[in-house]
């Protein structure tokens, strides 16, 4: 594949990634990330430690069923190559409800954050590692 080829498939899959907001389909994010011991990621969200593969993939998937209405903007991305490996850089605007379902309220909410996604590419690219942070609420 290209490199431009290579480019737009990490950007695809980092709007895969957030598009399990949107969809509810969370099956891909087990797909788009590497399963592996050496895999890592930081949250935008508590809990804010670094976490392995198995806890962000539950993290994420309660992180996502938790919000209506969710909508995500994804801008300013770059992607820089280095042969089997890539770092990907944008901001992200999030925006939904979060759902109570114990009092069955429901509360706004805005973020925007700054993420980076490290790739590494064995048969196909797959993200190594997450890193998102808050910039306001």
């Amino acid at each position: 594949m290209s490199i431009l080829g290579d480019k737009d498939e990490m950007l695809e899959i980092i709007t895969t990634f957030f598009n399990a907001g949107k969809t509810k389909n969370l099956a891909p994010l087990s797909v788009i990330q590497l399963d592996d011991a050496r895999f890592s990621s930081y949250s935008d969200v508590p809990p804010l430690d670094l976490k392995d593969y198995a806890t962000t993939i539950a993290l994420q998937q309660l992180r996502f069923v938790s919000i209506s209405d969710y909508e995500f903007e994804i801008k300013n991305a770059r992607v820089d190559m280095f042969d089997n490996c890539a770092v990907t850089t944008f901001t992200v605007r999030q925006t939904g409800m979060i759902v109570d379902n114990y009092s069955f309220r429901g509360q706004h909410y805005t973020m925007e954050s700054r993420g980076t996604f490290v790739f590494i590419k064995t048969s196909k690219w797959k993200i190594i590692h997450i890193h998102l942070s808050r910039i306001s609420d």
